[in-house]
């Protein structure tokens, strides 16, 4: 498929996934039309790359569908100049996504396969703010803390402390929380060094893991 076709593609998916379906904000959604998903699939699925359902990247793993990740985007708000935490990089393309948006993004990714092709990928694309680290994301980052948002991409019980540890005073993070496959989206803002919660949706998110690939 051509390059032209793919760009038509994206702006179909912005149009008709996105915009039909409330994501207003200019900014996320010029991320969208800029960020290459197609890129961010095997090859074996790119005919499938701006359909709106997840799809398989190996692993066990997946990339979450369109309207998704443009509304975890939507609803975290971040400014230009913010400094985020990602947990589970899976394919790269929210931490791209992010990195249209905000200064620096820190990204974590458990399966040492996945987060080494992230990494190759965004460098190839040229997303030199996207920073890409093998390991447990319940740990968070703390090198680079705190962070003005953070946004969780896999699911653990109960929010993990180092991460309400690494959130900046009046900065917002997006989680997934609950069991297996069946959780609730939630956002938390830090007010006073307490966090705010806010249920936001039902979603369904592969798992937090540790090393041994135990759910959190």
């Amino acid at each position: 498929m051509s390059d032209d076709q793919y760009t038509r593609q994206r702006e179909q998916m912005v149009r008709e996934q996105l915009e039909r379906r409330g994501i207003s904000d200019p900014k996320v959604l010029s991320a969208f039309r800029s960020v290459k998903r197609h890129r961010f699939v095997p090859e074996s699925s790119r005919e499938y790359a701006y359909s709106d359902r997840p799809l398989p990247i190996g692993h066990d793993q997946t990339i979450s569908q369109p309207y998704i990740v443009a509304f975890m985007t939507e609803i975290l708000d971040p400014e230009a100049t913010d400094k985020v935490l990602e947990v589970g990089t899976g394919s790269g393309y929210q931490a791209a996504i992010m990195g249209e948006l905000c200064r620096e993004i820190y990204s974590i990714e458990i399966i040492e396969d996945l987060g080494q092709s992230a990494r190759e990928r965004l460098s190839e694309l040229g997303y030199d703010n996207v920073h890409v680290k093998i390991g447990d994301g319940y740990e968070g980052w703390e090198e680079h803390a705190p962070y003005d948002a953070i946004i969780v991409t896999c699911s653990p019980k109960k929010v993990p402390q180092p991460l309400k540890e690494q959130l900046a005073e009046g900065g917002c993070m997006i989680i997934p929380i609950g069991r297996t496959y069946a959780q609730e989206l939630v956002r938390l803002r830090k007010k006073n060094g307490e966090l705010v919660k806010e249920s936001v949706l039902p979603v369904r998110f592969v798992p937090m893991v540790d090393d041994e690939g135990k759910p959190y």
